[in-house]
């Protein structure tokens, strides 16, 4: 009898122990880190350091954002001669509203992950791949939108919201894609699959990226159409030319050096003129400096606007800075 009792008391400690194992199969491969953020930022930082990384992402949209400035003026950033630090102190403003929504959206998603995933496992296996699969159905339209918008917004002039809607579509699609190929992975506990989870996330960040670069395209347009608008935060400059130009500007005018000055402009006879020079403009903004030249725009910016270059060395000039409650004009 006590034999019998010992192995009768054995069967439920054995049943109960690979009940235990089987039921904590599960839980244990649905905790699995997977792709996680630590092991992301481990791979990442194996190739570049984080510092690095961080200054060269200020880099591309400072220049970026400072190449869509110029550009409105009509001026190539690449010829100005920017240095590398003067495009990283141009992206902070470029990267405050991108930088602060996909903080929000991590959050968001983090808290909505967890959530979502303790709700996924407390389901049958027919609930949790119906919602896989419309999580992964909802990312393939959104990757199909985005392929789609990529072939229409070149064909379509002024529809700007669609360079932004591509990336996004692009980026949402295969995040979604790929949360739900990582949730089959972990709550499966398959090995395989992976490739496919890490080129879905790199299609995300790269739509990302392409994303924050149109709004910091957008950025730099912006600054310059509120520049344009309101030229006088410029400092006013007063030009001496060997020759005539032309701008084809009202605001900008001009007059021969050697003629009688008027009651109310002063020339300070330091800045006198001499013979070289014979001709003296106003109505110029300094727009910038940069490589021997100066980027020269006129008072009011108007449609036929635009920017006169001249190197230092065949010109003179004054300058009146900000603020510039008297700016110097023609008599």
């Amino acid at each position: 009898m006590g034999r019998r009792t010992r192995t009768a008391g054995s069967h439920p400690s054995s049943t109960t122990e690979a009940g235990d194992e089987t039921a904590s199969g599960p839980v244990e491969a649905t905790t699995e880190p997977g792709l996680g953020f630590e092991k992301w930022m481990a791979f990442l930082s194996s190739f570049v350091a984080p510092l690095t990384l961080v200054t060269t992402l200020l880099f591309y949209f400072g220049y970026v954002s400072t190449r869509e400035f110029f550009r409105y003026f009509g001026v190539d950033v690449d010829i100005i001669g920017l240095s590398t630090q003067e495009f990283v102190m141009r992206s902070p403003g470029a990267l405050f509203i991108p930088v602060m929504a996909l903080m929000l959206l991590a959050a968001a998603v983090i808290i909505g992950h967890r959530a979502l995933r303790r709700r996924i496992i407390a389901k049958p296996q027919a609930t949790r791949r119906r919602v896989i699969a419309a999580i992964a159905w909802t990312g393939i339209v959104f990757l199909l939108a985005g392929l789609a918008a990529a072939f229409i917004v070149p064909l379509v002039d002024g529809w700007t919201v669609g360079e932004l809607l591509t990336p996004l579509f692009l980026a949402i699609g295969a995040g979604l894609c790929a949360y739900a190929a990582s949730t089959v992975r972990v709550l499966v506990g398959a090995t395989v699959g992976r490739a496919v989870v890490v080129l879905l996330v790199l299609v995300m960040v790269a739509g990302t990226f392409w994303a924050t670069a149109t709004i910091a395209k957008w950025w730099g347009l912006g600054q310059a159409r509120e520049l344009a608008a309101d030229l006088e935060t410029l400092p006013a400059v007063v030009l001496d030319t060997q020759e005539r130009l032309y701008p084809g500007n009202d605001a900008i005018t001009f007059r021969r050096l050697g003629e009688a000055a008027s009651a109310d402009e002063t020339v300070p006879q330091a800045v006198a003129a001499p013979a070289m020079f014979g001709y003296r403009y106003f109505g110029l903004r300094l727009l910038a400096q940069g490589d021997g030249r100066l980027y020269l725009v006129p008072d009011a910016w108007s449609a036929d606007a635009s920017t006169i270059v001249v190197p230092y060395d065949d010109v003179r000039v004054r300058f009146r800075f900000v603020p510039d409650a008297y700016p110097p004009t023609a008599p």
